[in-house]
C-alpha cells in the first residue's frame, strides 16, 4: 500500500539530492508527483526501491545489428567543366550555362550540371551537389524589372459613371 497524498515518502530529489518529500498526486495507486521537503521542488516520484532493483538487475545482452548498406559517395560531376571558359564569381542574378565553373563563397569551386528551371541551376561541388538560384536568360523575359505604365487618373473609370462618396 502507497503512502496517500500529503503524506511522508522517500524520493530522490534531482535538484538537492535529499531523499524526504510528500506526496502531490498520485494515480490510482502509483505516486506520479512529490514535493521537497528541503528545496520546494516538484518533481515525479523516483522509487528508491525500484532504482535499486533497476541497477541490480543483470544487462541483458543486444543482438548484433545488420550492417547499414554504405551510401554511394558520387566524387564525379555528371558533366565536364567548360575549361574554355574562366571560372566565374558566383551572384543570385548571375545567368549561366551547363558546364560553367562557379566560385561559390561558401561552397566553394563546382560545375553547373543542370538547369531543371529557369531561375535554378545544379551545381556540383566537392561537399556535394546544391540548388542555387541564378539570373534568367534575357530570351526568357528575364531581362529584369520594367518600369511600369502610369495609370490615367483624369477621367471617369471605363464603362461607369464615376464613383462618389
Amino acid at each position: 500500500m502507497t503512502p496517500e497524498v500529503g503524506k511522508d515518502v522517500a524520493s530522490l530529489c534531482s535538484k538537492c539530492g535529499d531523499v524526504w518529500h510528500v506526496v502531490v498526486a498520485k494515480v490510482g495507486q502509483d505516486i506520479v508527483q512529490v514535493l521537497c521537503k528541503e528545496c520546494g521542488a516538484r518533481h515525479r516520484y523516483r522509487n528508491p526501491k525500484k532504482e535499486a532493483m533497476k541497477s541490480a538487475a543483470p544487462a541483458r545482452p543486444r543482438a548484433p545489428r545488420a550492417p547499414s548498406a554504405s551510401i554511394a559517395r558520387i566524387d564525379e560531376p555528371a558533366v565536364k567543366a567548360d575549361l574554355s571558359r574562366p571560372s566565374r564569381r558566383y551572384g543570385a542574378s548571375e545567368v549561366f550555362a551547363v558546364g560553367d565553373r562557379v566560385d561559390h563563397p561558401s561552397f566553394g569551386q563546382g560545375v553547373v550540371e543542370a538547369m531543371p528551371d529557369l531561375g535554378k541551376m545544379t551545381v556540383f561541388f566537392a561537399t556535394g551537389r546544391r540548388v542555387l538560384v541564378c539570373g534568367k536568360p534575357a530570351a526568357a523575359g528575364g531581362g529584369g524589372l520594367a518600369k511600369p505604365r502610369p495609370i490615367d487618373h483624369s477621367g471617369p473609370p471605363a464603362g461607369g459613371k464615376p464613383v462618389t462618396r
